[in-house]
């Protein structure tokens, strides 16, 4: 390569401009600001972010940026983490997956921090947040198989993304913005373990720690700080370490390991992270969540939901439900913890326990996962008659489509059988306003009333219209 992956990176970002952007790109943005904005509201109950919140607000600093909905003002490298979690922490954010699924709102506020800090414009932070959903979704197709495959967690992907965002916003040369990636990149490699079997609070709090650590990253850089710049493709650097690439020679050179799924040839395609920037945007290609819940449940809790409503059935009707998943899925989503949730986390990673409540209950909501759900003795009820199976044939269809096939078995002996290839949210079956307006509120009513929630709305797609701290100040419940 004539350029580093990173300078590649970096050239890109520092000369993308918002005049630069379709309107359906800039939409997109306003629409994917706005589901966040409401997922974020929809956090602040929960234990992790306030947890998170207190610490950052006992320790203080100079107020350089604020908090989602409490209004806090804090540090803005700190801000950073506490409105990422608050994006995260209901699992209710956007989702893309190709070989590596990813949530690239949860870097939205490396944007908004840093664009208080420097008092930047909201056109400012659209241009930044593209550039969010730009890498973090390349990221996605990098690695063949993905980085998850090879029991690393999608944050390891987010850290090579944050730099690059807050590094837009703080005005980062392209020197300046190829350390930020290097510092970043040295230092945020996240195991697998968070999303596997019995889950904790860090199942949603590793991304946006990489989100926070790359602001912190891009500040460095911009004070003169150095990084690796080959942090990719150089001896020991990404590709070396996790396999499939050939230091000296500088190609690729696949090599069959054994990764969570069986043996396979792992390798990189360079091409899919730096080839045709600019001549389309990643964002029109990611997708919304319509459940509060791990993105590979989706179809299979729309076909339970289908079966359940369509035939006006009971749960004290059912004796059995079968459930047939691609390898992957089965493997997250079906290991023996996810039958005996005892945490939120673990709850909405747990097909077994999704399923459970949207036969009970015919729906899906923040509230399926409170403490007082999760001793409901009729999802328990439920639960144990739920059976899952790989298919293999599944899995070749993957990450294409996300089939699922439900059949559902009445006491009576009837069958009433679903089948699913993508779920609602999925860019061939997107979100319409409609849908997010009702999601937004759902989510939002707890701390806005209805005018309040109006005006939310009208604020985020109208976001050019203001600064960032403008901005902020209007996200902050009075």
């Amino acid at each position: 390569m004539e350029k580093s992956i990173a300078r590649q990176i970096a050239e890109f970002a520092v000369n993308l401009k918002y005049e630069d952007l379709p309107d359906e790109v800039i939409l997109e943005v306003k629409r994917y600001l706005y589901d966040s904005i409401g997922c974020a509201v929809g956090s602040v109950n929960t234990k992790d972010v306030n947890a998170i919140r207190d610490i950052y607000t006992e320790m203080g600093g100079n107020g350089e940026a604020t908090t989602l909905v409490f209004g806090d003002k804090l540090p803005a490298v700190n801000v950073t983490l506490i409105n990422s979690l608050m994006i995260r922490a209901l699992d209710f954010n956007d989702i893309y997956w190709k070989e590596d699924p990813s949530h690239p709102s949860d870097i939205i506020p490396a944007a908004l921090s840093a664009a208080e800090r420097v008092d930047a414009s909201m056109e400012d932070v659209i241009v930044a947040i593209v550039l969010a959903y730009e890498f973090e979704q390349r990221l996605c197709l990098f690695a063949k198989p993905g980085v998850r495959e090879r029991k690393w967690h999608h944050a390891t992907l987010t850290q090579f993304v944050s730099p690059i965002v807050a590094g837009k916003i703080l005005g980062l040369t392209v020197d300046e913005m190829v350390n930020a990636i290097g510092i970043s990149g040295c230092h945020n490699h996240t195991i697998g373990c968070p999303t596997a079997g019995v889950l904790t609070m860090m199942k949603n709090t590793v991304d946006p720690m990489a989100v926070q650590s790359g602001v912190l990253a891009a500040l460095m850089a911009q004070k003169g700080y150095s990084g690796t710049e080959k942090v990719f493709e150089g001896k020991e650097g990404f590709m070396d370490a996790f396999i499939g690439w050939d230091v000296k020679n500088a190609e690729v050179k696949a090599t069959d390991m054994q990764g969570r799924d069986g043996i396979s040839a792992w390798s990189w395609d360079v091409d899919a992270l730096v080839g045709d920037l600019g001549k389309s945007y990643k964002i029109l290609e990611c997708g919304m969540k319509a459940f509060p819940t791990e993105a590979l449940t989706h179809t299979h809790i729309s076909c339970a939901l289908n079966a359940m409503i369509n035939n006006n059935l009971d749960y004290t009707d059912i004796d059995e439900i079968k459930v047939t998943a691609f390898a992957q899925a089965y493997d997250i989503l079906f290991d023996p913890a996810k039958y005996r949730p005892e945490s939120r986390e673990t709850a909405d990673h747990s097909l077994p326990y999704c399923l459970a409540v949207a036969i009970v209950d015919k729906k899906i909501t923040t509230e399926s996962f409170s403490d007082e759900k999760l001793k409901d003795p009729r999802i328990f009820e439920v639960i144990d008659k739920i059976k899952g199976e790989p298919s293999q044939e599944f899995e070749k269809m993957f990450p294409a489509k996300q089939p699922s096939k439900v059949v559902i078995t009445t006491k009576s002996g009837d069958k009433f059988e679903e089948y699913l290839e993508y779920p609602k949210g999925d860019p061939r079956e997107p979100m319409t306003i409609d849908d997010l307006e009702n999601k937004f509120n759902s989510l939002a009513m707890i701390k806005f009333d209805d005018a309040e929630m109006k005006h939310l709305k009208d604020v985020i797609f109208d976001c050019e219209k203001y600064s960032a701290k403008e901005f902020m100040e209007e996200m902050v419940a009075k």
